[in-house]
């Protein structure tokens, strides 16, 4: 993932058990019967983190609603990873400006709170710029909503917090989770070390840490005791993962390869994904794990960024392309069938044509199944920001066309190779038709077929009919 940011450091703030008890009573008080609505922007890791503020939040009476026009409490989870995200969430919050000063003359209160990487990063300027928001709150600070939802609602105290306390977050949030359906996200690893030259995770989310195998393992059992059947590992930099927990093999460090194994023996955890990954981290014992562990899903999304070295040197990527190459080859050697997806950044700072045909080549060369394209985003605090040889927006337009044509090509191409196939859906909920479900295939794909809504939950053998570029359609295989 590169979200893009500023580092903003805060004090944390410090609380008495005595203290934190009574600004939780406060706050449970003062909800009772209050709504909760949460917009989430960017990566898979905020909407991980929106469904834990909802965790967070739900003992204290909120009930989540879909509309922010009839919300006590409005969350906004922002993301870094684009331009003018910053702008995005100003004027979001002049839209519930509006949603509050209407609600404050029929007599009812709104809190409007800004959580995330955009948070983190412009924290102090938000509270300045924006008089209507009432709360600031970090990627690792969520945990405390409770606390400042009690402290805003007596005007005094903290309102920002946005302070690094990865370690305190996890050890803080409940144990017991709402998912929504068979398929649930789990986080695992949060931060990274790479500093790569377009990206400050390191500053909004801090540096690489792992949550304890404990922690995660009795996550996922609540998780599969609620009927969630696929879960997918989350991280900034996940296949970084080095988690303490029971000794085996000779330490209490344990791996990504290892977790997975572990997880795969829980009952009712039938699929597990992870994302996302850096080519560097991608280790011997984790190839190995997605030709040896049927539970392990036969996708990997493995960023490259650029097919060129001098690019990726200039983004600080710490691989090459050759040695990304060797790596994908492990990869099928191990899991033949192994579908195989990437990020890419176009018309970064020193991108020639060549440099562009370079990755173009490698494309061509690994054959995807699919893949996340942005052009190069010039954002303030990036060391890429400083770069000489910025590259004109229409060029880094025509060649992000390009790439993404040629992606979407053989996206098409591997999903057609899927027609006439049979394996296992998991269903996940209906369709937009009468009578449809929808599901997953192995590969991440969606799965539409006519079928009745008891199997939503369920894993069924489906045989593929036909295509499109973005899903599969398929009929129900009837055992007889």
């Amino acid at each position: 993932m590169h979200e893009e940011a500023a580092h903003l450091s805060q004090d944390v703030l410090t609380r008495s058990p005595d203290v934190v008890a009574g600004a939780t009573d406060a706050a449970q008080a003062d909800a009772a019967g209050k709504t909760l609505f949460i917009q989430t922007y960017g990566c898979q890791m905020n909407v991980y983190d929106s469904e834990r503020m909802a965790d967070v939040l739900r003992p204290l009476g909120y009930r989540q609603v879909d509309r922010p026009d009839t919300a006590n409490l409005v969350v906004l989870n922002t993301c870094h990873i684009r331009e003018k995200a910053t702008e995005k969430v100003y004027s979001e919050i002049g839209r519930l400006k509006a949603h509050k000063d209407v609600m404050a003359q029929k007599g009812d209160h709104m809190t409007i709170a800004i959580a995330g990487c955009v948070a983190q990063a412009e924290g102090e300027e938000i509270m300045r710029r924006a008089p209507a928001v009432d709360l600031v709150v970090g990627p690792q600070a969520y945990h405390k909503l409770p606390e400042l939802i009690a402290r805003a609602a007596r005007a005094s105290g903290e309102r920002l917090e946005t302070s690094f306390e990865a370690v305190e977050k996890f050890d803080a949030l409940p144990t017991a989770r709402a998912p929504e359906g068979p398929s649930a996200f789990l986080s695992v690893q949060e931060g990274c070390d790479k500093f790569c030259t377009f990206c400050v995770v390191p500053y909004t989310r801090g540096a690489e840490y792992s949550r304890n195998v404990d922690s995660i393992i009795a996550e996922a059992r609540g998780l599969a005791r609620q009927g969630v059947r696929e879960i997918t590992l989350l991280g900034q930099n996940v296949n970084a993962y080095h988690g303490q927990g029971p000794q085996l093999e000779g330490s209490n460090t344990w791996s990504l390869a290892q977790l997975v194994r572990h997880l795969a023996k829980i009952g009712g955890i039938e699929r597990i994904r992870y994302t996302t990954s850096h080519p560097c981290d991608m280790g011997d014992d984790l190839i190995a794990a997605h030709g040896e562990v049927p539970e392990l899903m036969p996708y990997l999304h493995l960023p490259v960024q650029s097919g060129s070295n001098k690019i990726l040197k200039a983004m600080n990527r710490k691989h090459s392309v050759e040695s990304y190459l060797e790596t994908l080859a492990k990869v099928r050697q191990a899991r033949p069938d192994i579908a195989l997806a990437s990020d890419f950044i176009v018309g970064f700072p020193g991108e020639t044509e060549q440099d562009f045909e370079d990755t173009m080549e490698l494309v061509r060369a690994v054959g995807y199944a699919g893949a996340f394209s942005f052009k190069y985003s010039r954002r303030p605090g990036t060391p890429a920001a400083e770069m000489y040889g910025q590259v004109d927006p229409e060029v880094a337009d025509d060649r992000l066309q390009r790439l993404q044509a040629l992606i979407l090509d053989q996206q098409r191409a591997f999903n057609t190779s899927k027609v006439g196939q049979t394996f296992d859906v998991l269903f996940t909920g209906k369709g937009r038709n009468e009578g449809q479900i929808l599901g997953r295939s192995p590969w991440l794909q969606s799965v539409h077929v006519q079928g009745p809504e008891a199997l939503i939950g369920q894993l069924h053998r489906v045989r593929i009919i036909a295509t499109a570029s973005n899903s599969l359609t398929g009929e129900l295989v009837i055992s007889s």
